[in-house]
């Protein structure tokens, strides 16, 4: 009997990947019923059930799950060898139910609206609009640092630690309500991944566990980057799963918060993305637009290049191509590279936003 159940537990994996495959087709219904229905429950579920806890539940399961896994390996290698239909059996039940769980807990946000239909805006923009809009991003930026700094040269070191980092990038969300109104961050459940070390080699700032809903930032990353990775993963949180608009709305909300420290943060964030784009686009106006960006500033952007150069490795390139087919998989078409489309978004929508 029990073979049996886990044999049509193993087989429900193909007409699960049919249904979602169908719902992806729908995504106004994903965006109703789901991403601002279903999901915000179990969110916020999640959320209360395991924001207290000091240390990441998630983080520990996934530790246990792969210890639990060498060790059933090891012990079932012999009948691995002589049964190995069943022993197929019992790995496409397991991976049919972390499949639904996936889904079920966070997966079907990559199905929703684009934020971009959401928010009215253009997908598409010029590099005259992209000039204007670096140009703001400057000009905001290079204030906020002469405000925290002696003089221009100087970069900008965040006087926090990390938990008070975490305590203070709610505030931006909230500061976010009346433009987004379903951004309301409670409870909250930001912790410190317990995996920062291996993360850092992986050349990862952050994740989210899909299965807990708990947000993970990377201990070991400049504080500089901090409060936007922070940002970032909680937008992960209240269900944007595309990296683009994970970005778009972390640097909404750090840029939007009271502390002038994380408002530094976010908005020099957004130029760098910006920034790089222009570079792609017409190198020589790159150079002119950052002879204007503060010198301090951009020895921030030499912390955080230097401290992820410092950790490159042979075996990251292959972290990330995994991950990059991971979001290729889950309705983003290009991979690793969709983090560059947050562009289109801060130029759409700050184009016109005073600053």
């Amino acid at each position: 009997m029990l073979k049996k159940k886990k044999t049509l537990l193993a087989l429900s994996l193909i007409p699960q990947i049919l249904l979602v495959k169908w719902l992806s087709k729908y995504p106004e219904l994903i965006e109703q019923y789901y991403s601002e229905g279903l999901y915000q429950t179990l969110s916020k579920l999640f959320r209360f059930v395991l924001g207290w806890l000091p240390f990441s539940f998630g983080d520990l399961v996934y530790g246990l799950g792969g210890l639990y896994m060498i060790w059933w390996f090891l012990k079932n290698r012999t009948r691995i060898l002589k049964d190995f239909k069943h022993w197929l059996v019992d790995v496409f039940a397991a991976v049919s139910l972390i499949y639904f769980a996936f889904h079920l807990f966070w997966g079907m946000n990559y199905y929703r609206l684009p934020l971009h239909d959401n928010l009215n805006l253009n997908a598409d923009y010029t590099t005259e609009q992209l000039v204007h809009v670096i140009e703001k991003l400057i000009s905001v930026s290079n204030d906020l640092h002469l405000n925290l700094m002696e003089n221009d040269t100087l970069k900008v070191d965040v006087p926090y630690d990390k938990n008070e980092v975490f305590n203070l990038i709610p505030k931006g969300y909230d500061n976010l309500k009346t433009v987004f109104p379903n951004l309301e961050y409670h409870p909250e459940s930001t912790k410190q991944s317990l995996f920062s070390y291996p993360l850092t080699y992986m050349g990862f700032s952050g994740y989210l566990n899909p299965l807990t809903n708990e947000s993970h930032v990377n201990g070991r990353i400049p504080m500089y980057k901090f409060p936007t990775t922070t940002s970032h993963e909680i937008a992960h949180q209240l269900g944007y799963a595309a990296e683009n608009e994970a970005n778009f709305i972390g640097f909404m909300a750090a840029s939007n918060n009271d502390d002038i420290y994380i408002k530094y943060c976010g908005y020099t964030f957004g130029l760098r993305f910006c920034l790089n784009e222009i570079y792609n686009r017409d190198a020589c106006l790159f150079e002119d637009l950052l002879a204007d960006v503060n010198k301090g500033i951009l020895k921030n952007y030499e912390e955080s290049r230097k401290f992820w150069q410092a950790h490159e490795n042979p075996f990251e390139p292959f972290f990330k191509l995994f991950y990059g087919n991971f979001l290729k998989a889950n309705n983003q078409s290009k991979g690793m590279e969709s983090y560059s489309y947050v562009v289109a978004l801060l130029v759409n929508y700050l184009e016109n936003e005073p600053l």
